[in-house]
């Protein structure tokens, strides 16, 4: 398999990741759209994240930054879910493109304790975007993340959560080095939406651990 070069590709290939089949509205479930995922993994490269590195996606949906790395050279790459519907997806897609060294596995991530050696983790959890969402799932899955004992962690968070973030990571012994900030879209999938789309504020939490 070639490794993409250039960050227009990268969108191109991954607009070729399906959203998720059946939006489950107690796991939040919302696609990472290829321009913010491309955009995101781009800036992972060029910080020395992804290449010749070991990736884990956490709560990985359709796999778009699983799919992504190993575009851009990872090593290896592992998408880790719990709704086998997105992970069936996510294994079509990687068949199609014919993309080597990456895996998906059926997982709670609270529960994953698989002995991949992670260099880089990736993800994009429930944030609390939704009325009535489980509040704290994203933090969860920070606390999961570190339980890897990764290089650097990316991760996405509600915009307006931000100066309580910075002190959650840092009590969680992780150290913020960037933050990349998005508008992210979302759809009306769900019965409670009342809009056609809304665009969300979010962060991108690049942290090390200390």
């Amino acid at each position: 398999m070639k490794k993409i070069t250039r960050k227009k590709h990268l969108e191109m290939r991954l607009q070729s990741v399906p959203a998720h089949p059946r939006p489950k509205v107690g796991l939040e479930q919302y696609t990472t759209p290829s321009i913010i995922a491309s955009d995101l993994i781009w800036n992972a490269y060029s910080l020395g994240d992804v290449e010749g590195k070991n990736i884990v996606d956490l709560g990985c949906g359709t796999g778009v930054f699983a799919i992504g790395s190993a575009l851009m050279g990872a090593n290896s790459s592992l998408g880790v879910d719990i709704d086998e519907d997105s992970i069936r997806l996510a294994i079509d897609v990687r068949d199609k493109l014919n993309v080597d060294n990456l895996d998906f596995i059926v997982s709670d991530i609270c529960r994953f304790n698989g002995s991949f050696d992670a260099d880089t983790v990736f993800q994009n959890p429930p944030f609390g975007s939704q009325r009535n969402a489980d509040s704290g799932q994203d933090l969860k899955f920070v606390k999961s993340a570190v339980e890897l004992n990764p290089e650097v962690l990316y991760s996405f968070h509600m915009a307006s959560t931000e100066e309580f973030l910075i002190k959650f990571y840092s009590d969680n012994n992780l150290e913020i080095t960037h933050i990349f900030r998005y508008k992210f879209p979302i759809p009306k999938i769900y019965e409670f939406h009342t809009k056609e789309k809304a665009d969300v504020d979010v962060i991108v939490m690049r942290a090390k651990l200390k």
